[in-house]
């Protein structure tokens, strides 16, 4: 989008009169042409989806998907999570809540692991920065990988392993067998009340997460304008097999959202890093990392955090090394 260039030209050399071709000068220019990019088109595609959503009922998606044969259920557990806007934090209340109406476990998790990794962000951000067909492989991975924690939860009674108020609540209503009516009224819903409700949205879910997409453009800055590209290509640009698990475990220290990540990801491609090992950073900085793990042991005992992390650890190891193999 040339007016981004523009922008980020003008700014770069005429205002700050940084001399084109030098480190500042490109680190500025990247930050402000990607910054002000994904900013605009952010407020664009959340309002328009907070339009659309502005008539949605939780508690009829719960009840959707408590009624629904369980391999459907995953999909549409992992495809509410794909476009719901949560990052962990937010996300936890909500699996709490679906929890406690009973929708069985596997769907559930396939709801808390894909909403960090997939969602309208992601979509907008990947498809500015590296294309549309890389955008859909990731988001088709992300909902997978979801799928398959789910499946995999369901087979392990993981429900056993929630914390015991969390457990006994969804005792509590299996025993209760509490169902929200399918023809339970849904109030009318006007174009001026979906506008308030889309300005809302986009006005909290930015406040959430601008700060993220500034600190990873910056991050992605400094490592495009900084970092030599002869370290990325020395240490983990070979491909050799460990180097993919090696990119997944780096990244558990750090906390941040997919809004974050997505510069960093374009970066260190740039940089020479393949393309399945930037993936495994990537999904490993946002999927597992130490703070995400933290805020879930408040509702999982240890040996069902331990079952989510090991699974991730795995899924991901495996998609970097699939993508580093093929690509």
């Amino acid at each position: 989008m040339e007016i981004f260039t523009w922008l980020a030209d003008w700014l770069s050399y005429s205002v700050f009169g940084l001399t084109p071709d030098t480190r500042v000068a490109n680190g500025l220019h990247f930050v402000i042409e990607d910054t002000s990019k994904i900013l605009v088109l952010l407020v664009l595609l959340i309002y328009v989806i907070s339009y659309l959503r502005a008539s949605l009922s939780v508690d009829k998606v719960r009840n959707y998907l408590l009624g629904k044969h369980r391999a459907l259920g995953y999909l549409l557990g992992s495809t509410f999570g794909a476009i719901t806007p949560f990052c962990s934090c937010s996300s936890i209340p909500l699996f709490m809540g679906f929890v406690s109406a009973r929708i069985p476990i596997g769907v559930t998790i396939a709801f808390l692991i894909t909403s960090p990794l997939v969602n309208e962000v992601v979509v907008i951000m990947l498809g500015s920065i590296l294309g549309l067909k890389f955008t859909l492989m990731y988001v088709a991975i992300g909902m997978l990988l979801g799928m398959l924690a789910g499946v995999m939860m369901d087979m392990l009674k993981a429900q056993r392993w929630l914390q015991p108020f969390l457990a006994e609540a969804y005792q509590q209503a299996e025993n209760s067998n509490i169902q929200i009516a399918d023809d339970t009224p849904v109030p009318s819903v006007t174009h001026k009340d979906r506008h308030y409700f889309a300005v809302n949205e986009t006005k909290t879910i930015l406040s959430r997460i601008w700060k993220w997409v500034i600190i990873g453009v910056g991050l992605g800055a400094a490592i495009h304008g900084f970092v030599p590209a002869q370290w990325f290509e020395q240490n983990l640009a070979n491909g050799q097999w460990w180097t993919v698990p090696l990119a997944t475990l780096s990244a558990i220290p750090i906390y941040t959202n997919a809004s974050g990540v997505v510069p960093i990801m374009a970066s260190l491609i740039n940089k020479g890093m393949p393309i399945g090992s930037t993936l495994a950073f990537c999904m490993g900085a946002v999927a597992v990392s130490i703070p995400e793990l933290i805020m879930l042991k408040q509702v999982m005992q240890i040996r069902f955090l331990g079952a989510i992390a090991g699974y991730l650890l795995v899924a991901i190891s495996i998609t970097g090394w699939l993508f580093n193999y093929y690509y």
